[in-house]
């Protein structure tokens, strides 16, 4: 032993002692103060620090004199450090591993100072990085080797090991874009994101009737943002001025609302835009038995993709079925085929662009969703006989489309617009859609027996004009006033006003 120089039996002796001092710390915390407190936690944390990089230096030296080598490392490491067989064994055995792949048989070589490897050996040696986040550093390195120039390696690993030190190994990823365009080749960000591209994905579900579908999705930045872009304003919370409503939905489920309805919205175009709609993949099939769908009882049933074989409730397919685009296969008794609709998005684009014009947006009082975001609802249902006229509907958003049904509400259709501009005014009372329906029917009957109905409602629809793509809001008849030719603005419609606890808008 060198004179002046702690040898390896009185280090140990240290060590033994620091652990005891350590291990009976808590005896005497209680008569610690708040300084006591805080500078013993600098101190312990040194101390780990120290000890962890101790550790790795001890792996290595292992290591060489052939202790331990390739994947006998870990069980090594394994063996005599039992703390780190809870998690980080692989981890302080690849550092090891790393330091001495340079090594020979005769000679030990260090990793060379401004590679990867040198960079984080040196944090890891003086305490500054954990093993494993060394590792996770070595992993970002390798990943942006070929897209960085190489002389500006050594400076992106340094600028790797200073932020996991402050941040963790997650901020790495954040980080990684700045420093492709900053120092990568030329085209090197184009080409990172090439190679995200290739793997981005959506998962297939298992769509349960019953419960929560989950899907997984990774995307591009490019897809994200526009993703993002789309969403953003359909998901912001909408609370109600006029009716004093809140919000009260979480982000998420008013996220994968906003989802939802652009997909409808997407599918209704597709629907629009070929000549037999049912015939296009879009486009959502269904079955369901004539009862079901009459009386509000049991199930339908989605034919024909990923989803097939999910059951929907009667009163969700009625809210579908107002402006969706749609094909019921509506069974009989036995379960004979009483009608396949060619597609049950009843609604024309004449319809459709004349309801934009006298609605102006979602007609749920308070709501400001513009024409784009609300489809056509069916005032009354038409599986209850409600005829497919703008006089029997009104633009709904998918939110208050939703409540609409699910509180069933009824609203008043005006041929002409109310002191505040509306033609819809709505009973917001609860169930008033099943009383204004008892008062129409004694008045007047639906129209067609059932089966008659069906085939009137969901059968082939009467070819829309040949002119129909000319036709645009800028269109000179928009703006002429509708005509006062003393027709009742609808033959089933109540002409008395609300009652006070109707609380009508």
């Amino acid at each position: 032993m060198t004179r002046g120089t702690i040898g390896i039996a009185e280090r140990r002796s240290a060590i033994a002692a620091a652990r005891a001092a350590i291990g009976s710390l808590g005896e005497v915390l209680a008569t610690a103060s708040a300084e006591d407190l805080a500078a013993l936690m600098g101190e312990l944390d040194a101390v780990v620090a120290s000890a962890s990089a101790a550790r790795v230096e001890v792996v290595v030296e292992a290591t060489r004199r052939g202790e331990c080598t390739g994947s006998g490392v870990h069980a090594w490491v394994r063996e005599h450090a039992p703390s780190l067989r809870q998690g980080g064994a692989a981890a302080v055995a690849r550092v090891a591993q790393e330091v001495t792949a340079r090594d020979t048989g005769l000679e030990r070589r260090d990793p060379d100072g401004s590679s990867p490897v040198g960079i984080v050996w040196s944090a890891v040696r003086a305490g500054t990085l954990e093993a494993g986040t060394g590792c996770a550093v070595l992993r970002e390195a390798a990943r942006l080797e070929p897209l960085l120039r190489p002389e500006a390696a050594p400076t992106v690993t340094a600028a790797l090991v200073d932020l996991a030190a402050a941040w963790g190994p997650a901020m790495m990823r954040r980080l990684r874009p700045r420093l492709v365009a900053e120092h990568g080749h030329h085209g090197a960000f184009d080409q990172l994101h090439d190679t995200l591209a290739a793997a981005a994905r959506l998962s297939s579900p298992r769509i349960e009737s019953g419960d929560l579908t989950e899907y997984q999705l990774w995307m591009t930045p490019e897809q994200a943002a526009t993703l993002e872009a789309a969403i953003g304003p359909l998901s912001a919370p909408q609370p109600n001025g006029e009716t004093g409503e809140k919000d009260r939905r979480p982000a998420g489920q008013r996220r994968v609302e906003a989802l939802t309805t652009l997909c409808a919205a997407s599918s209704a175009r597709t629907a629009d835009e070929t000549g037999d709609p049912s015939t296009n993949g879009t486009v959502l099939h269904v079955s369901i038995d004539l009862t079901d769908l009459e009386h509000r009882t049991g199930a339908a049933e989605v034919l024909g993709s990923t989803a097939d074989g999910t059951l929907l409730p009667p009163e969700t397919l009625r809210r579908l079925a107002c402006d969706a685009a749609l094909v019921p296969y509506v069974l009989g008794t036995h379960g004979e085929t009483l009608d396949v609709g060619r597609v049950a998005r009843l609604f024309t684009r004449a319809q459709r662009r004349l309801l934009r014009k006298r609605d102006r947006g979602c007609t749920y009082p308070g709501c400001t969703a513009p024409p784009d975001w609300a489809r056509a609802h069916h005032i009354r249902h038409w599986a209850d006989g409600g005829p497919t006229d703008t006089t029997n509907a009104a633009l709904l958003c998918d939110r208050h489309h939703t409540h609409v049904h699910q509180k069933r509400l009824w609203a008043h259709v005006r041929e002409r617009p109310d002191r505040n501009g509306r033609h819809v005014t709505w009973d917001l009372t609860p169930g008033s859609y099943d009383h204004h329906l008892t008062l129409t029917n004694a008045a007047q009957p639906p129209p067609h027996p059932a089966t008659q109905l069906l085939h009137a409602l969901i059968g082939p629809l009467p070819p829309e004009p040949d002119d129909l793509d000319g036709f645009s809001d800028d269109d000179p008849w928009w703006d002429d006033t509708w005509p006062d030719d003393g027709r009742p603005e609808l033959a089933w419609y109540d002409p008395e006003p609300a009652a006070p606890h109707d609380h009508a808008a």
